[in-house]
This record gives C-alpha cells, sequence and structure tokens, in this order.
C-alpha cells in the first residue's frame, strides 16, 4: 500500500507554560518566517504548527494565540530570504503591511508578502483576544513562480479575495490539503505542489491584470505615497539614500529620481526637509527642552552637528539654539498663568 502524506507537527501543549512562547521562538527562528514576535500571551502560549512537504512549497497550518510581529532588515539577514509568503486568513482578522501597503484580512482572505522586504503584521481574534486565531502559510522559492519580482511588487501585503473565483480553489485545496493529508499519497507531493503552484499563479496573475487597468498616473501616486512613507519612517537612519530607497522599492534609482520630477523638488531636498520638520518640531516641544539639541539632530538623522546647524539656518533664518530658545519662551508665557505675567496692583 502506497505511503499517505505525513504532516510534521509543532505543539507547545506538552511544553511547561513558562516555556511555551520561547518554544515557538525557536520553531519559527527555522522558517523563512522569522519575526519579533510581541504577545499578550507569552506566559502562556498555547500554539500548533502542522508542516506539509510539496516538492516546490510547503503549507503551515497555524493556531496561536493572538499577536503582532515585525521582520527587519537585521532578521531577513539570518534567515532564508528568497521565498514568497502566501497567507489565507481562516479565523481572526490578519493586518498585512510591506513597502507602505497594508491589506486587511478577514477569514477567507489571502495576502501576500516577499520574505526579503521588511514586514509588519497583526492577527487578533475579533470577539475574544484570548482566542486563538488560525492561518494557512504557504513558503514560495523565487523561482518557482513564472512572475518576475518587480512585476509582483504591487500585490505585497495586499488584500486577495478567497471566496471567489480562482481565489476560492486556491483556497479550498489549501483548507482540504492541510486538512485532510492522510487522503493523499506521498508519492503525488511534487503534483499536489504543482497544482497549488499553477493555482497562485493564476491567481496572482488575475490581480496584476487589475493593477494594470489602473491608468499609470494613478500608479505613480501610489508609487510616490509608499516611497515617502518609507522615507518618513526611516528619517533616523543616516545612511538613508537615494540607492536604498530605490532598492527598497525594486525600482533603479533614476526611475527614483524622475518619480519626484513633477513634485518641484529632489529625494535628497525631501528628505533633508523632512528631518529638519521633525528637528523644528522637537525643538519648540516642552517636554524636550532639556534634550541636547545634538541628540535631536542625531534622532533625525544628521550626524555632522555643523551641517545640521546650517543646514537648520537656511531653512529657518535662526540656529538651532537661538530658534529654540525663543519659541520655548513664547510657550512658556503661553503656558504662564496671567495672574503671574500681570500681577495685580497691591496697595
Amino acid at each position: 500500500m502506497d505511503a499517505t502524506l505525513k504532516r510534521q507537527v509543532f505543539d507547545t501543549a506538552p511544553v511547561p507554560p513558562r516555556d511555551r512562547f520561547g518554544a515557538w521562538l525557536d520553531m519559527l527562528a527555522a522558517t523563512p518566517a522569522l519575526m519579533r514576535i510581541r504577545t499578550e500571551h507569552a506566559d502562556d502560549f498555547v500554539a500548533r504548527a502542522e508542516f506539509l512537504d510539496l516538492g516546490p512549497i510547503q503549507l503551515v497550518r497555524h493556531r496561536y494565540p493572538s499577536l503582532d510581529g515585525i521582520r527587519t532588515r537585521k532578521l531577513i539577514q539570518r534567515s532564508e530570504a528568497d521565498y514568497y509568503l502566501l497567507a489565507l486568513t481562516l479565523t481572526g482578522t490578519g493586518i498585512a503591511d510591506q513597502d507602505g501597503q497594508r491589506g486587511v484580512c478577514r477569514p477567507g482572505d489571502f495576502t501576500f508578502y516577499d520574505c526579503a522586504r521588511p514586514q509588519e503584521l497583526s492577527h487578533h481574534g475579533d470577539d475574544n483576544r484570548r482566542e486563538s486565531v488560525s492561518s494557512i502559510v504557504a513558503f514560495v522559492p523565487y523561482d518557482a513562480l513564472p512572475l518576475p519580482n518587480r512585476r509582483l511588487a504591487p500585490l505585497f501585503a495586499g488584500r486577495m479575495s478567497g471566496t471567489e473565483g480562482i481565489g476560492a480553489l486556491l483556497s479550498n485545496y489549501l483548507i482540504q490539503l492541510t486538512g485532510n493529508p492522510e487522503q493523499y499519497h506521498a508519492v503525488d507531493a511534487e503534483r499536489l505542489g504543482g497544482v497549488g503552484l499553477d493555482l497562485l499563479s493564476t491567481m496572482l496573475g488575475r490581480h496584476l491584470v487589475s493593477v494594470d487597468a489602473v491608468p499609470t498616473e494613478v500608479r505613480r501616486r501610489a508609487l510616490l505615497a509608499q516611497v515617502r512613507a518609507h522615507i518618513r519612517q526611516h528619517l533616523g537612519d543616516a545612511a538613508l539614500t537615494p540607492q536604498l530607497i530605490a532598492e527598497a522599492h525594486h525600482i533603479s534609482v533614476r526611475s527614483l529620481h524622475r518619480l519626484f520630477e513633477t513634485e518641484e523638488t529632489t529625494v535628497a531636498a525631501y528628505i533633508r526637509d523632512q528631518r529638519l520638520e521633525r528637528c523644528r518640531r522637537d525643538l519648540t516641544d516642552l517636554a524636550l527642552r532639556d534634550l541636547p539639541v545634538q541628540a535631536i539632530a542625531a534622532r533625525w538623522g544628521f550626524r555632522d552637528k555643523a551641517h545640521f546647524s546650517r543646514a537648520f539656518r537656511a531653512a529657518h533664518e535662526a540656529t538651532p539654539q537661538a530658534y529654540r530658545a525663543q519659541h520655548l519662551e513664547r510657550a512658556r508665557i503661553v503656558n504662564t498663568p496671567a495672574s503671574l505675567v500681570n500681577p495685580e496692583p497691591t496697595y
């Protein structure tokens, strides 16, 4: 008799409660989904993962308490990154963020990530935060899909329906296969993986057709918004350059500069102006009055004190110290009771 498909199960239930969350993190560290996880249930993290290898792809059916996760560049460097991740929400609400795009996924919705790019996610129960949530994840190597990475970028962290059309076929396939692997022969694993890839490729292709139907100018404005959001999120990184920004969005530096041509500014000027505005705001914040000027400058990516002082003076016609003193004095007067500013005469 032919052997049936076997799943590998990782379950924290047999582990002492205080060690369950750590065990779960160790398990994630061995997958392309290495993330920094935050949860309210770290003291008793009851979770389960069922792994199913199908040749070119790996499926994982998860059940875990509500959590939030972030995948940073440092974590990417510590794990295999040349994978896509497709996630089907089964229960709870998932929120996906990548490259300035966000998708809110209810049960029956898909989202799609690039594991080589930073990402954020949250997955919480709708009614009871103590209630477990569940999902099915597929890890897909880059070279398993016929579509180039730059072509797929508009779909990252977006929401795709798994209740209609090709999405419904793929959703039913994943649920049936991970729920009942014993109904299938082990020798058919490669073929079953191929079926899954065909369905996934078709679904992604259908959504890309929809993206292509969007007018060019609308797509340009959307990309510009993503780039601006990326810059604002990384202003504190003194090493932020047009090259790094372009790489993060899988476009050339020339295309990045062309994106800003109609904005009456340049990429470098936009970064500088955003940093100066954050510094100006902090310099006039009473709560930060004891923070040194250079610490504020460094906080927003200015390494060189003299360069920061020149740039700030050019923008605001005053040195950072003078600007701060002037505006904090105004704020002090505004927040001082009138009776102390103009005391009643005494006789």
